[in-house]
């Protein structure tokens, strides 16, 4: 239920914080999250990972860009990241709003998110996390696949902290752009994402 705060806190993950930040663009919630409990979960291996297809929305995704994976969600590194370890979880399944989603991929989506960002909040040596869906294109999703944005943070990584809610809005127009297979890619190189996937992988083994 939302009242006065302009936050409305969530309990459905022990010792961790989440705050939904209501705004016009989408779902924005932050997590502090000082110390989270072992967390279990049926993952594939990176030999099954490079053997399987992914996609996002209309998109073909690489498999070496994908570093983690359920049987429901997986995990990739992003084209361009607003800051270091910015990540995008997404259902396996293409759909489109979060509100689609079936209740075992929300219980799974968002687990996946909680042990992702964990991890890179320690890796990225971070304090908090800033985690934000899309959902829907007035809310800026340009993409049509439901994805979560995972970001770890520091202090001073944004003058202003509401600015990454912008730079969010931002990157994902560009996120589309750089995806179209009419467009010249520019960004990262395949190479580097896949040595950055590489990376987070290890972390999951």
């Amino acid at each position: 239920m939302l009242n006065a705060s302009p936050f409305l806190t969530f309990r459905h993950f022990p010792t961790a914080f989440l705050y939904l930040r209501p705004t016009s663009r989408g779902l924005f919630l932050r997590q502090h999250s000082p110390s989270l409990p072992p967390f279990s979960s049926f993952t594939r291996s990176a030999h099954t990972m490079e053997s399987e297809s992914f996609t996002f929305g209309p998109y073909k995704i690489d498999p070496k860009e994908v570093f983690y994976s359920t049987q429901l969600s997986y995990a990739m590194v992003n084209l361009r990241p607003l800051l270091p370890g910015h990540v995008l979880v997404c259902p396996r399944r293409d759909v489109k709003r979060f509100i689609d989603l079936t209740g075992d991929e929300t219980s799974d989506l968002w687990l996946t998110a909680q042990k992702i960002g964990r991890q890179l909040e320690s890796y990225h040596k971070a304090s908090s996390l800033t985690l934000a869906i899309q959902d829907g294109p007035q809310a800026g999703q340009t993409v049509p696949h439901v994805h979560i944005h995972i970001l770890p943070r520091k202090g001073g990584d944004f003058e202003k902290n509401d600015e990454i809610y912008d730079a969010i809005d931002a990157k994902e127009k560009e996120l589309k752009e750089k995806l179209d297979l009419d467009k010249e890619r520019k960004d990262r190189s395949m190479e580097e994402m896949a040595e950055e996937a590489d990376q987070y992988r290890k972390l999951f083994i």
